[in-house]
């Protein structure tokens, strides 16, 4: 159940509240971050990119075959 201090289907103001407290929730979650496993974190994610693509570019495939068939189901169900 989401929590909202303005209705999203009030023009303008109902989104308004979204913009404001989604990146103040996201920047508290950053400060949240023990410095010692961010810069942990940092540092197994250089060269990550390497050559043009990820190292482990794969793990991806799951993800996108999940979003195809989600979006295959939605064209089928409005069809």
């Amino acid at each position: 159940m989401a929590i909202d201090s303005v209705p999203d289907f009030i023009p303008v103001l109902g989104f308004l509240d979204d913009v404001i407290i989604l990146p103040a929730l996201i920047t508290l979650t950053l400060k949240l971050i023990p410095k010692s496993v961010f810069a942990e974190c940092q540092a197994q994610s250089e060269g990550m990119w390497q050559n043009g693509k990820p190292k482990k570019w794969y793990y991806a495939i799951p993800f996108v075959l999940i979003w195809v068939a989600v979006i295959t189901l939605i064209v089928i169900a409005f069809i």
